[in-house]
């Protein structure tokens, strides 16, 4: 079962850092949740994850992150898995779809969080990011986290 864990799983975007802990949360309900609650919490899971890989293509096109076709090729990736797993668990087979969310998606997000968004969050905390505001690691002596928005960009 994934729990949040800042050290390990924060990039020091506090915008991408609060998505990805509400990620980590549901992942871990889905996880705990009963035979009746589960197709619920999944459908929660899911919509959660439409608009957290939307919010990441809004920051990739504020930033101009160079690698954002690869990026959003990813996000359609998991979309189409988790869509796979939906239409499995509406035909009774719930038992894969608790292990796509114990292992397929930890597994997934523990990759892409370590590949992918460390290195949009290296972006987007470089200083003088084409009118983004500047912003540094959660913590760091002497530094602030700053919220990053594509409402801020040009």
């Amino acid at each position: 079962m994934m729990n949040w864990q800042p050290q390990v799983h924060g990039l020091g975007v506090s915008e991408m850092d609060a998505t990805h802990e509400e990620f980590v949360r549901l992942v871990a309900e889905c996880g705990g949740a009963s035979d009746e609650d589960f197709p619920i919490l999944f459908e929660v899971l899911i919509e959660h994850t439409r608009k957290h890989f939307e919010n990441e293509s809004r920051l990739m096109r504020a930033c101009r992150f160079p690698a954002i076709a690869e990026h959003e090729s990813e996000h359609r990736r998991i979309l189409g898995e988790v869509a796979q797993i939906r239409r499995a668990l509406e035909h009774g087979r719930l038992r894969l779809a608790r292990l796509y969310v114990a292992q397929g998606l930890p597994e997934w997000f523990r990759n892409h969080l370590a590949t992918m968004d460390a290195a949009l969050a290296a972006r987007l905390r470089q200083p003088g990011m084409s009118g983004m505001p500047v912003v540094r690691a959660a913590g760091a002596p002497g530094t602030r986290s700053a919220d990053v928005s594509p409402d801020r960009a040009p």
